[in-house]
């Protein structure tokens, strides 16, 4: 008994694989799971050596109370329409505490780069490397919220005044816009200094000249013309001058009045430019 055999018709096209949303949302789940677990672990590092945050909380306070006894017979208005040196002051302690914290944020990444532990997270089946950036980023971010409250407690109990529920927000989205950036740059020099004693360098050389060269001592019209149009130039003191806004003044610049949000922008303007800046090098350091 003979029987025909029908062979597949080759003509037949099958349908194409397309990449599914599950592939997306896993890919998406375990970034977010990577960077929770790189966060977690800067945390853990965190509460074994607490100092760094209590210190980090002392020394503000010790600004507050120090310099705020230093001006504290000073004339009334000496300081623009804040009530006293100490209210003038909690702006520019806020700003500092929140960028020296930030700038210290390449410590970490380099320390891991030398005892080896960097290269061992850039050969993992890793979802994103960026998952590193970020975590840092976040870790950054909330050690700044914390030392932020505790100057805003502070400076409310030694008669600076509260600046409300609304101010708090403005205090967090400032504080948010300028950790970003200056994360951003320390990131950055982690990867492209050839270790931590070059990275502690850059920190020393640059803290004291950007803390002078802002409003956060003394208000703008206190300067010489000179150090007017630097102090302008540096970020700092586009963070300092909305908060202190919301407790008195907005800072008159060489060239004009400088608005609430003019003074966002130009720190939103800073962070595009230093996230920017760093990608090419990331990218190749992370290949």
């Amino acid at each position: 008994m003979s029987g025909t055999v029908t062979s597949p018709n080759l003509n037949q096209q099958r349908p194409l694989a397309t990449p599914s949303a599950d592939t997306s949302s896993s890919l998406l789940a375990d970034f977010i799971q990577e960077t929770l677990a790189l966060t977690k672990r800067l945390f853990i590092q965190l509460q074994r050596r607490p100092s760094t945050l209590v210190a980090g909380i002392i020394q503000p306070l010790m600004w507050l109370v120090l310099f705020g006894a230093l001006f504290k017979n000073a004339p009334a208005g000496l300081f623009g329409e804040s009530q006293n040196y100490g209210q003038f002051l909690g702006a520019g302690v806020i700003v500092f505490t929140a960028f020296a914290g930030a700038l210290n944020a390449g410590l970490p990444i380099m320390f891991d780069r030398e005892f080896g532990f960097l290269n061992r997270l850039l050969v993992a089946p890793l979802a994103s490397r960026f998952s590193i950036v970020l975590a840092s980023a976040i870790f950054i971010v909330t050690l700044s919220f914390i030392q932020t409250g505790t100057i805003v407690t502070a400076g409310a109990f030694l008669g600076s005044g509260f600046p409300g529920l609304a101010g708090l927000g403005a205090i967090a989205l400032i504080v948010l816009l300028l950790v970003l950036g200056v994360t951003g740059l320390s990131l950055g020099l982690a990867f492209a200094l050839p270790g931590h004693v070059e990275l502690i360098a850059v920190i020393f050389v640059t803290n004291l000249p950007l803390l002078f060269a802002s409003t956060a001592l003394a208000p703008l019209s206190f300067m010489p013309d000179w150090l007017q149009v630097v102090v302008t130039l540096n970020p700092l003191s586009y963070a300092i001058e909305p908060i202190r806004y919301l407790y008195s003044v907005v800072m008159q610049a060489p060239w004009g009045t400088v608005t609430f949000g003019g003074a966002l922008l130009v720190l939103l303007a800073f962070d595009l430019v230093a996230l920017l800046s760093i990608q090419p090098l990331l990218r190749r350091r992370f290949a």
